[in-house]
Formats: structure tokens, sequence, C-alpha cells
């Protein structure tokens, strides 16, 4: 049996075989990914991460985490717990990995380590072969595994375009004791002490965001939300977070408004490790008029559904490691506009893809 016929009867239980990416990425890059998993599909990996639910990180873990196990690759996924002020503080630190400058005082400092050490204690992962660590959330996690034989790998999936210099020498301590440290895009890189991997996020063409939906089932998502098709659509579907620009969008809206009647429609959740989702998202409501319809909803088929519907997809973000909301929209083939932030840059090609 070949590598990938192998791969292929592993790849079952609610995932898509292996097989139906290969009209995607071509038989070649299929075989290629199928041998890579079987020479390690004896291992065990473990991700950590903050919240299984919303945000970005999640939106790639939950496939790759289900397609690791199912070509063989025994995968684990924990989750920090912690505190409604940890998870201010961790907040701070995104916000301060994305250029905002913020003091990271020694009473936060107590909070957000103190906090990692309980979790590191309940942790137990001396059965792993490799750690995946994500965001500052988890970051001093291996200061307490010091008898660790396995790679720890720390993926940062904010914007490092322009770090807050203190903050950054702070959280360096404990970056530099991984292994290697991943980051979005090659800008991103850091002066470090440690390897440095540069690995491009991806969507999920087969999961239910982006699967293709018909006329039919578009109408009825959209009906089911009262979302009116009379007029022509424009959304920005992200998380309820100032770094993507919500009152800015209701703002350009409101002068597209005064030449094309239309509707905008804001949708997204509020990620459980961002206490500042609560606050953004009634600013939106106050902001927002008859003509804009804001959804705080977790359904997939309905972001499918909007931005197969949509006149314009807008990403006004302001820092962004990488918009996933701008490629899923571009596989549909909609009309995107993306701020000039980030990885945005790189999905769009201005007037090519679309318009940043």
């Amino acid at each position: 049996m070949s590598i990938l016929s192998s791969a292929i009867q592993r790849s079952t239980l609610g995932l898509h075989p292996i097989e139906q990416y290969e009209p995607l990425i071509g038989a070649a890059t299929l075989e290629r990914i199928a041998a890579k998993a079987d020479r390690v599909r004896t291992m065990r990996v473990a991700h950590i991460s903050s919240t299984f639910y919303g945000g970005g990180v999640t939106e790639l873990l939950t496939p790759l985490t289900l397609m690791m196990n199912a070509i063989g690759i025994e995968t684990d996924w924990h989750l920090i717990q912690g505190t409604p002020g940890y998870f201010v503080c961790t907040k701070k630190l995104h916000n301060t990995l994305q250029g905002e400058s913020l003091d990271f005082s020694d009473a936060e400092k107590t909070i957000y380590e103190q906090v990692v050490f309980e979790n590191g204690t309940r942790l137990h992962l001396d059965e792993c072969d490799a750690i995946i660590v994500h965001d500052p959330q988890p970051l001093p996690l291996i200061t307490h595994f010091s008898d660790r034989e396995m790679p720890w790998l720390w993926q940062c999936h904010a914007d490092l375009s322009s770090p807050y210099a203190p903050v950054w020498t702070y959280l360096r301590q404990f970056i530099e004791q991984y292994n290697t440290a991943i980051f979005s895009l090659p800008e991103y890189g850091q002066d470090l002490q440690i390897d440095q991997r540069f690995v491009t996020p991806a969507i999920d063409p087969f999961s239910a965001k982006n699967r293709e939906l018909s006329d039919r089932e578009i109408r009825e998502f959209l009906g089911n939300y009262k979302i009116p098709t009379d007029r022509p659509l424009v959304t920005q579907i992200s998380r309820f977070d100032r770094w993507k620009d919500p009152m800015g969008v209701i703002e350009a809206f409101r002068k597209a408004r005064e030449r094309v009647d239309c509707t905008l429609v804001l949708i997204g959740n509020n990620a459980s490790d961002d206490p500042e989702g609560a606050v953004i998202l009634e600013q939106i409501k106050g902001a927002a008029g008859d003509d804009v319809i804001i959804l705080a909803a977790d359904d997939p088929t309905l972001v499918n559904a909007l931005q197969r519907s949509a006149a314009v997809v807008l990403q006004k973000s302001t820092r962004e490691g990488f918009g996933l909301t701008v490629t899923e929209a571009m596989w549909k083939g909609a009309a995107v506009i993306g701020g000039d932030v980030g990885g945005i840059r790189h999905q769009i090609k201005d007037e090519w893809k679309g318009f940043s």
C-alpha cells in the first residue's frame, strides 16, 4: 500500500478525505504532505492556546488538529484556563505586540505569570514529542517544564511589524527559551537568539464556512437572520475588536451610502479570551442606525452565505497578522476591500485581487 493510500484510509471520521484536496493543490503536493505525515505519524503533538471559541487561532486549530489526527499524527489541543483579570492582562499583551504603547506593570506581570504557573501545574505533557504554544497567553508555560526533551515551538499570530519595545523585551525572556518561533510573514521576524520560521495561514475550502452553497441555501440563511436582499449588501466579518476598525467601517459605509443605497452587515463573535469584545460591541450598536445590521453569532454557514451574496466584503483592519476572512471572501470570488496593513498586503494585490 502506498503512503498516500494509507493516509487516505486514515482520513475519516467527520473530515473530508485528504484526496479531495488534490484538485486544489495537485497530486505532487498531496503526496509530499502524506509522506511527511507518515514519517511522524507515531509522534504525539500538543497545541496550547487560550480559547476554543472565536478568533483566528481557533479558526486555524479546529481543522488542523482534526486533520493531523485523521492522517495519523496523535494531536492534543489544550486550553489555558484563566481569571478575568488574567485575560485583561493578556489582551494588553496582544495590543502591545501589535504596536500600542501600554505599560505592563509588575502587578500585571504577577497575575500573568501566576495563572500560567497554575496551568503548567495541571498540564502533563511528558508523553508529547512536540509542543506548540500559540500567542502570548500561554507563553511562559515553558519555564515550568525544565526537564523537557521534546521541542517547544511558539507560534505568534499577531501583526508583529512594530511591537512595543518595553513589553517585547519582557516577553522575549520567555520566547528565547523555545526552540523555534513561528510567525505568519517574514516581516514579522525579530532579533531573537532562536530559530525563526514563517508559515502563512490557510483556510479549509471544505469547511462549513467555505463549502459551496446553492442559491436556495443562501436565501434560506439570510432569511433566517432577517437580512434583506432588496439592496446591495456590504459586510465585514470579524471579531468585535478595535484593531478591525468597526467604527471606521460604519463611517466609510455612511459615505458610500450617499451615492449607493445599500445595507451594512457587521457580524462577529466575542472570543472568550477577549475582555474588550463586549465593550466594542456596545460602541458599534451605539453608532449604528437602521441601515446597519449587527449580528453577534457563531454561524459559519451564515458567514459563508454573506460572503457569497455581498456586493463588497470589507476587512478594514488597522493591524492584521493575516486576515483569514480576506482569503475566505476571495475564495468565493467576492469583491474585497482590505486595510493596507500586515498580512492583507500579501493577500490582496491592489486592483487585481481586490482593493487595499
